[in-house]
């Protein structure tokens, strides 16, 4: 018989009522098979684990899931948050012309994947990131997979950056730190950008900087390419075959499984859809449309960097409120007057009802 049963059998009645001890063991001989870690340590360790069912709830209604385009865009598009992005900048311009310098991603969109995340650091998560991959890794079956390989990567993370797995807090997703990398992310693409001997991404800005920055880099960032402009000349037929950026729906659920641009430039002027600004003709875009009040649409192509932006985090959503709160900081920042909602017809004449 298997010497860590009767550990299995006496976890926390928390613990054991959210996962069987099949499955348990199965994580355990998992982990040893793959990475080495000793089952009674792994054994040890999930002991302390606590199924959270306010985790669950909390995935279940994420604004991703069920709000629309401008419902989403009101989130993040406010004074607080384009001013704390100022400040935040201009606390580390030095920080953000070397990271843009270095690995060509502009500063303001640093800022804002700070800013749509977190909030520039001040909300990080009260979750303790073990309940969180503990749970969503044995009790939420559609991702269950994702997760239990993240709760690897949790350890693994834990014993090499050399902190107690038990007191990490995050987001109800496991994601850690300012700019909320999953674990396997904190062990791929943080960086110690400080140089201090630590990867820290709670409290040292420069790791926050420079992560972001590498992770962007290293998932095809094109230094200098456009994100995202309005597309013009959009009519009902073409309305009809885009892609629709809607609550819950991920690029790869929409466009195919390899998400990325697919349309030329020279394709979609024949049908007579044009950027409003000039862009290489070479590009390859997606053509979206996204919702706001009374059912009408803004269009937009979106580029390759819009992608990348993807990379982060899935939801066409969520890419294109970091640009736009992107847009805003730079134009405070600059001495401009910050980027204001405006009303549909104001601010997109090519909109289709």
């Amino acid at each position: 018989m298997n010497r860590l049963i009767p550990l299995l059998l006496c976890l926390p009645l928390g613990t054991a009522l959210a996962a069987s001890g099949a499955n348990l063991q199965a994580f355990i001989d998992q982990m040893h098979q793959q990475h080495g870690t000793p089952k009674q340590e792994v054994a040890d360790l999930l002991a302390q684990a606590q199924h959270q069912q306010k985790i669950i709830d909390a995935m279940q209604r994420r604004a991703e899931k069920h709000k629309a385009w401008h419902e989403y865009r009101a989130i993040f598009m406010t004074d607080k948050r384009i001013q704390g992005g100022v400040q935040f900048w201009q606390d580390n311009a030095q920080l953000l012309q070397q990271a843009q310098r270095e690995f060509g991603v502009p500063a303001q969109i640093i800022v804002a994947i700070l800013g749509v995340e977190t909030l520039y650091g001040t909300r990080t998560g009260d979750m303790r990131v073990l309940d969180a991959l503990y749970t969503l890794a044995f009790n939420y079956p559609k991702r269950a997979d994702f997760f239990r390989k993240e709760l690897m990567q949790f350890i693994l993370l834990a014993k090499e950056a050399n902190f107690d797995p038990t007191q990490v807090t995050g987001s109800y997703a496991g994601a850690m730190g300012a700019a909320q990398f999953i674990s396997s992310s904190y062990r791929h693409y943080a960086i110690d950008y400080d140089k201090d001997g630590r990867t820290d991404l709670w409290s040292s800005p420069a790791d926050m900087i420079g992560s972001i920055a590498n992770y962007l880099k290293l998932n095809g960032w094109q230094a200098g390419g456009p994100v995202a402009v309005p597309a013009l000349g959009v009519d009902a037929q073409a309305h009809q075959g885009l892609f629709f950026a809607e609550p819950g729906r991920s690029l790869k659920e929409v466009v195919g499984p390899k998400d990325r641009p697919t349309h030329p430039l020279p394709e979609l002027a024949k049908a007579g859809i044009q950027p409003a600004t000039p862009l290489e003709t070479e590009s390859l875009a997606y053509l979206m449309a996204f919702e706001q009040p009374n059912r009408a649409f803004e269009h937009w192509l979106g580029l390759h960097n819009f992608y990348v932006i993807t990379r982060y985090n899935r939801s066409p959503l969520y890419a294109m409120a970091v640009y736009q709160l992107a847009q805003a900081i730079a134009e405070q920042y600059q001495g401009q007057s910050p980027a204001r909602p405006q009303s549909v017809e104001q601010e997109n004449p090519f909109v289709f009802h």
